[in-house]
């Protein structure tokens, strides 16, 4: 099962773990993993592509996968929406469709 935990800061995405596997096909067709793994890897290397988001990110280890904003200038905070309206769309929308594969929570802070 994987595991995602969003946390949204005043509506704007502030962290992301995703932990896990699937289990849902063999290792390396797997097609739960692949679909978390680049929903993941495309909203970090989106976000650290912008000069005013400070965002790090690891992926410590198979499975593993950590990311936090730190800052972001106001002119970005737009963009910093979308990019995480995206990705807890499109996280929910594989744990919607495979159910018994992955789950994701979102805690809301004001």
């Amino acid at each position: 099962m994987i595991g995602a935990e969003l946390t949204l800061e005043g509506g704007l995405l502030k962290s992301c773990r995703i932990s896990g596997h699937a289990g849902a096909g063999p290792k390396g067709a797997d097609i739960v993993c692949a679909a978390v793994s680049v929903l993941a890897r495309t909203a970090f290397k989106t976000l650290s592509g912008r000069k005013s988001i400070k965002v790090q990110g690891d992926f410590p280890e198979r499975g593993e996968f950590r990311m936090e904003i730190s800052s972001v200038n106001p002119e970005d905070r737009e963009f910093l929406a979308g990019v995480g309206n995206f990705l807890k769309e499109g996280l929910f929308s594989v744990s919607e469709e495979y159910p018994d594969y992955c789950r994701v929570s979102v805690e809301i802070k004001p």
